[in-house]
């Protein structure tokens, strides 16, 4: 099944890896992760459903004291004065540095992502919040992500890219109004690969949306897709985010790859669904997310959080940043805010 908002799917229908298929019919289901794997499954239903209220036991989630991180402390903080050496170099003007968190499920059989996305729905709503259940296939994500990846409609085509996170307003610097810029001009030049020449706008720059627990710079980016261009082209064009990477985009990859301890998965990537019957879309990018991953001896639920790095970063205030990202969603898997309404000191 999946859940998106107010929709929910089932009756699968079709699996593949193909994004061509997304062109074709039908109501599909989409979570591509970070290294480019995307699995596309298509639906026989499609009905409007409330997500529900937490039913007691349906989930159970890892302690609050069992997480472990990809980077710990030491680690990320010298990822980020490793960045700015890059940035000194000339080598890159953005990197986003990531570390994955994972803690063992304390009962796999009360491990339910849709159980999970209603505790989030009441603990951290989220405007592209989903599920997607495919445990034979090996994608069991929630989300609460923020952040809108693609948005289509006919031919029309919209990124929203977050860059820049604070407690509150007064916590934006002029850091952060920079990075966002410089993201946008990312975002702008990949739709700008498939998208008629002219026709790449910016309706919405460095506007303050506020989440629960924490304020977001965030700008759109609008297109209309060229003709002979559908999904395949785009996913080409715009993918793996432009926010969740940096700028260039090929150099921040590489440094990526050298600084983070393994794969990103779900996290980072783009989850959501296309109603190939009607030319609309909504895919998120893949922050605020959980998922399971079952292929080590027990099973692991797991999460991400990062930072965008620029020169003018504090490794320690971008640690922090990593941390408020985190700490409110990990206390809502770990039962800590349902229990309280806060999250844990």
């Amino acid at each position: 099944m999946a859940r998106f908002g107010g929709l929910v799917a089932s009756g699968l229908q079709d699996v593949t890896r193909d994004p061509a298929a997304l062109d074709s019919s039908g109501f599909w289901a989409v979570c591509a992760d970070f290294e480019g794997r995307p699995v596309c499954a298509r639906f026989a239903s499609v009905r409007r459903e409330p997500v529900p209220a937490p039913a007691p036991g349906a989930w159970r989630g890892p302690a609050a004291g069992e997480w472990t991180s990809s980077l710990d402390h030491d680690a990320y903080t010298a990822g980020v004065r490793r960045i700015r050496e890059h940035i000194a170099a000339g080598d890159v003007y953005q990197a986003n540095l990531c570390r994955v968190l994972s803690a063992p499920l304390p009962g796999p059989g009360a491990a339910d992502v849709d159980a999970l996305t209603a505790l989030l729905a009441r603990g951290n709503p989220a405007p592209y919040a989903g599920t997607i259940r495919l445990p034979g296939h090996g994608i069991e994500v929630a989300t609460a992500s923020p952040e809108l990846f693609l948005r289509r409609d006919g031919r029309t085509v919209e990124s929203g890219p977050i860059k820049g996170t604070g407690r509150t307003e007064a916590d934006l610097l002029e850091k952060d109004h920079a990075e966002n810029v410089m993201i946008v001009d990312l975002v702008r030049n990949d739709l700008g690969r498939v998208c008629a020449t002219g026709s790449v706008s910016v309706p919405d720059l460095c506007v303050v949306e506020k989440h629960p627990g924490l304020v977001h710079l965030v700008s759109s980016v609008r297109g209309r897709l060229a003709d002979g261009a559908g999904w395949p082209e785009l996913f080409a064009a715009a993918f793996p985010p432009g926010s969740v990477t940096g700028a260039p985009k090929s150099s921040a990859l590489r440094i990526i790859a050298e600084l983070e301890r393994g794969p990103r998965g779900p996290y980072c990537g783009a989850i959501g669904w296309v109603d190939a019957d009607r030319s609309t879309a909504s895919l998120a990018v893949g922050i605020r997310t959980f998922w399971i991953d079952r292929t080590g001896a027990a099973p692991l639920l797991c999460f991400g959080t990062g930072a965008g790095i620029t020169w003018g970063s504090d490794p320690e205030r971008e640690w922090d940043e990593t941390e408020l990202k985190a700490s409110r969603l990990l206390a809502v898997a770990s039962g800590v805010y349902e229990q309280t309404g806060r999250t844990a000191p």
